[in-house]
């Protein structure tokens, strides 16, 4: 039964501020420059919300609204495997219920804008816009929606489009007020019982800039004041805010696994395309700025140096050389994106007998035959071959002596559920997340991180509204973590939480039932073939 509740626009409300950490904002709380946040987290229960392993975005953010792990869900990376195929995940890859998908089989209405991984949107009682790889200009729901959003509110846009560096500051901003805009009108006309609204571009002005004070300030101060409007406008009974991750300073260095793994015989190397993804010769950096998507052919430039490298000049070398002379920076500004990968040595899939697809999938996946389209490990051979991988990856030490690994284990130990074929077979889980671990192959082992900061396990969780139970301190939240925060929305509605999740309600709100819910219905998983998109996530490291 649904609990009586005071009026407002918005019933439950939840408020995704990708990346945020304790270590972003403390600062600002010195500075007074987030008063609203300041206000939440200082009054009313907050603390560390801790993220999943990996706690990449593509991943976490169906972790936090399915309230299962990946292994139930389906969703480890921002890419997606068929074989050795590859290409970007989106919801289509998402096997467990949405919180709104849930709340429309009670006859909840939802508003749903700017979620990470929610194109192809689900058609519910309400709207949902798409966020994070969606395309540009994303089918959302109902058909029409969007176009009738930026017709009442003017421009809106999935990702902040600058057009150089001197305008970037202006776009990022905009592109907060954007979310909110859009959030309210819709908020207003469909008039929903769960509203759900997510700012990206706390962690994408890190990856793409590292930490500039005066920016990440500004775009902090923007969705402060949102979240006030938010706030204000929708009255909710209870909101949440929340972070998928953390964000931090490597301490550590660069390792590179597919490099470490090729030197113990496992990686076998081609400079074929059938290699593991080289992202940036995808596309020129000027289709970036939410252009169609064209196919484009290697420049001759590009050839060019493809050409050269069968004679052994690589632009890793010409690379080195820029360097030693101080000009390696300039070159990468300048030069055409494609020039800097395209005769880049990759990993050979089929040829493999292991090896790490992706960075973001933090571990080792092994080529198994039977499972793998040409594996070449038997499945008698399957643990004796994990093993190995375990014993040696977990001997792995940084130049300084430091282990780069607090862990290395069977996938099982951290995901369970129909979908863990889908993920690696060995977990590579980094010192307390300060090293940076690359599936780029390259002659050292070790470098400098590529970038200086990068996600951290423990996010955040504040709550307020009058729905909210207090006691003394933060007791509700203590041990929060990202799994738990569907089944508390569930329970902050009166709606059965589905026994499937592997979440429990925070002592917020009272706990509601559990009920067996039917089975998400597969459809078709499809990618999100748009090249901009690969070209963005590229841009913010994601994709080497």
């Amino acid at each position: 039964m649904t609990p009586d509740h005071s009026e407002g626009d918005v019933d439950t409300l939840l408020i995704g501020i990708d990346a945020c950490s304790r270590g972003i904002l403390e600062p600002l709380f010195e500075e007074g420059r987030v008063p609203t946040i300041q206000s939440i987290w200082e009054g009313e229960p907050s603390g560390t919300l801790e993220s999943q392993i990996p706690p990449w975005t593509a991943s976490a953010w169906p972790s936090l609204y399915t309230g299962t792990n990946p292994g139930k869900h389906g969703v480890f990376d921002f890419l997606t495997y068929d074989g050795y195929d590859w290409g970007v995940a989106n919801a289509s890859s998402v096997d467990e219920h949405s919180l709104w998908e849930l709340l429309d089989h009670h006859d909840k209405r939802s508003v749903v804008v700017n979620v990470p991984m929610t194109y192809p949107p689900s058609e519910i009682d309400g709207a949902v816009i798409p966020g994070f790889t969606a395309p540009e200009n994303p089918p959302s729901h109902p058909e029409g929606i969007l176009e009738e959003v930026r017709e009442a509110i003017g421009e809106y846009t999935v990702y902040p489009t600058p057009g150089g560096e001197a305008d970037a500051f202006e776009e990022y901003v905009d592109s907060v007020s954007m979310r909110s805009d859009a959030f309210l009108y819709l908020a207003e006309r469909f008039e929903p019982d769960f509203g759900f609204v997510q700012f990206q571009v706390t962690d994408t002005v890190f990856h793409q800039y590292g930490y500039q004070e005066e920016l990440v300030t500004e775009i902090y101060e923007a969705v402060d004041r949102e979240v006030e409007r938010i706030l204000e406008e929708t009255d909710p009974n209870v909101a949440l805010l929340v972070s998928d991750h953390g964000l931090g300073k490597y301490e550590g260095s660069e390792f590179r696994l597919n490099t470490f793994l090729r030197g113990h015989g496992y990686v076998e190397t081609t400079r074929s395309a059938a290699g593991m993804p080289s992202w940036q010769t995808v596309r020129e950096q000027s289709l970036r700025k939410g252009e169609e998507t064209t196919e484009r052919e290697p420049t001759l430039l590009e050839r060019g140096v493809a050409s050269a490298a069968n004679f052994g000049v690589t632009t890793r070398k010409i690379g080195r050389t820029l360097e030693r002379v101080g000009l390696n920076d300039l070159a990468k500004r300048h030069a055409p994106a494609g020039i800097v990968k395209a005769s880049d040595e990759q990993v050979d899939f089929a040829a493999s007998a292991a090896y790490m697809r992706s960075r973001v999938e933090t571990g080792v996946r092994i080529n198994l035959e039977g499972r793998d389209p040409e594996g070449v490990v038997s499945p008698e051979e399957y643990e004796d071959v994990r093993d190995e991988l375990i014993g040696l990856l977990s001997g792995v030490r940084a130049p300084d002596g430091e282990r780069v690994f607090e862990d290395v284990a069977r996938v099982e130990e951290y995901f369970e559920g129909p979908n863990v074929d889908r993920a690696v077979d060995v977990m590579t889980v980094p010192n307390d997340w300060n090293y940076f671990l690359s599936a780029q192959l390259r002659d050292e082992l070790f470098a400098s991180p590529a970038e200086p900061w990068n996600h951290k396990l423990d996010g955040v969780v504040m709550a307020a509204g009058p729905g909210i139970e207090t006691g003394d301190g933060d007791e509700e939240i203590s041990g929060a973590h990202l799994l738990d925060i569907a089944p508390t929305v569930l329970s902050a509605l009166g709606v059965p939480r589905s026994d499937r999740m592997d979440g429990e309600p925070l002592g917020l709100v009272p706990p509601s039932d559990e009920m067996t819910y039917p089975e998400r219905e597969a459809g078709t998983r499809t990618t999100t073939a748009d090249g901009d998109v690969e070209g963005r996530l590229s841009d913010l490291g994601y994709l080497e």
